[in-house]
């Protein structure tokens, strides 16, 4: 089991994906820094409110006698944060590895291996090879 677990750890797909997660929180924190200090206060500036989870705040009544609050400002601020997070890791992760790829694979072509004969094929020319004896 201990074999097993070395193995796993040093096949190097856990280490990219431990680097990938660390790099996403560092990278997901500086993105929420520039979506909550620049662009949210644009967007609620122009909903009237004072961040955006206080804009488009609706009041329903409750079965208590009460009131809850909607806050769809805030469903709209964690969208606009998901969507410019996702962009940016577009932009600085997946096209650049995409063009990199791409130059890859013209420089080095894939040669198709010829597909392997069909067990049909392969029991006809056992066939044949019996028939010529």
């Amino acid at each position: 089991m201990i074999k097993g677990f070395r193995d796993f750890i040093a096949r190097g797909n856990v280490i990219d994906l431990a680097v990938a997660v660390v790099i996403g929180a560092a990278f997901g924190a500086v993105v929420t820094a520039v979506v909550d200090a620049l662009i949210n206060p644009l967007i609620s500036a122009l909903l009237g409110g004072a961040d955006l989870s206080q804009a488009l705040v609706v009041e329903i009544p409750t079965v208590a006698g009460g009131t809850a609050s909607l806050s769809f400002g805030a469903v709209i601020g964690a969208l606009i944060n998901f969507l410019a997070i996702a962009f940016v890791v577009y932009l600085c992760f997946v096209l650049p590895m995409n063009k990199w790829r791409e130059r890859q694979a013209r420089k080095n072509p894939v040669v198709e291996e010829a597909p392997a004969p069909t067990e049909t094929e392969l029991l006809a020319e056992i066939r044949d090879l019996l028939a010529k004896r």
